[in-house]
């Protein structure tokens, strides 16, 4: 069972505004959003390839969340030099 709609968009927020801090980037709110939802969708689908599975709850998904927010925001800059 995953987090539903609304909480995923709380978490998404709340991990792409600390992966922007982390990163020191400067992001707004609905940036914020889609680095967290985006990042922890294509680091849940690493993750599982290489056999480890975060658990669908609101902690594991938040750190998976803010790290691939990170990895996101990293990739971004070596792309633009």
């Amino acid at each position: 069972m995953g987090l539903g709609f609304f909480l995923s968009i709380i978490i998404g927020g709340l991990a792409g505004w600390i992966g922007s801090r982390i990163m020191k980037a400067d992001t707004g709110l609905l940036l914020n959003i889609a680095l967290g939802i985006i990042g922890a969708i294509v680091l849940n689908f690493v993750l599982a390839r290489a056999g480890i599975y975060a658990e669908r709850a609101v902690l594991p998904q938040l750190l998976v969340g803010a790290a691939g927010a990170s990895m996101l925001i990293w990739v971004t800059r070596q792309l633009r030099g």
